[in-house]
């Protein structure tokens, strides 16, 4: 057995090593995914059903989050849908699906917003001026940098040993999307990388700086219209898992208490 393969490897990139089992990423039990369609296995179907000539249905079994709960047997909470943005999820959506609750807490939260915010909607990114980490009450809640910090900190009140994994924008090349997409995905980034920073416990996946380009050949291959397939599901999955697993194994010092989260025990 070569242990090593299992800690940190010199000059290993993130998404060099993909794991098929999710890796480490299986000692977390109970996992929160927060995020839009692409957290929620969106599908787009063309069909003339429709007077818009095209339906977008969540589902949830499809999702990359339910795919990593089947490679790692653990509980992953679903708490997206399709068009999410952290202003709906502040301000509407996490209340009225009981998304604060503690009895859903995590062992871990994966936060994958920033489309819909700032690609389709054109909220201002705002930056970590806009963080009040005394009190998220007074953070500016105008800011895509505002809200998404706030569910950040709100979460941290119902787990404040959980580790946040923040995941970021891929590069992309298809006719989906405008030309600016690049561009904003690297300003998406750097925030994420500026917010998380801010955070104990808090890290980056980064797929803009780590992932494939998601250009012509990854559309044919994984996407289905402008969502993506069962196949482009799967392998966000792995990536997600094969990403956290690569955290992991470079700061193990990290995650030796998570058995402990949700138990009265504290190993000083």
């Amino acid at each position: 057995m070569d242990i090593k393969k299992y800690m940190a490897i010199p000059g290993e990139k993130p998404l060099d090593n993909i794991v098929d089992d999710g890796g480490f990423c299986a000692i977390f039990r109970t996992i929160a995914c927060i995020g839009d369609s692409l957290a929620s296995g969106e599908f787009q179907v063309t069909t003339p059903l429709s007077p818009y000539g095209v339906v977008y249905y969540d589902h949830m079994e499809y999702s990359w989050g339910q795919f990593i709960a089947r490679m790692t047997g653990a509980t992953v909470y679903n708490f997206s849908r399709g068009g999410m943005t952290a202003h709906e999820y502040l301000d509407t959506f996490a209340e009225d699906n009981n998304m604060w609750d503690i009895a859903k807490r995590a062992q871990c939260y994966i936060l994958a917003l920033g489309v819909n915010d700032i690609i389709n909607q054109h909220i201002p990114f705002g930056s970590v001026d806009d963080i009040d980490l005394a009190d998220w009450h007074n953070n500016n809640n105008s800011t895509f940098a505002g809200r998404y910090a706030q569910i950040i900190q709100r979460y941290r009140e119902i787990a404040p040993n959980s580790p946040f994994f923040l995941v970021s924008m891929p590069r992309r090349d298809d006719p989906y999307w405008s030309a600016d997409w690049n561009e904003l995905a690297r300003k998406h980034s750097e925030l994420l990388c500026q917010i998380a920073a801010l955070f104990d416990n808090t890290y980056v996946i980064d797929l803009y700086r780590y992932a494939p380009i998601y250009d012509k050949e990854f559309f044919d291959n994984f996407f289905l219209e402008g969502h993506m397939s069962p196949t482009g599901y799967l392998l966000s999955a792995k990536m997600i898992a094969s990403y956290i697993d690569y955290i992991i194994r470079n700061n193990p010092e990290k995650f030796k208490k998570i058995g402990l989260i949700g138990t009265p025990y504290e190993n000083a």
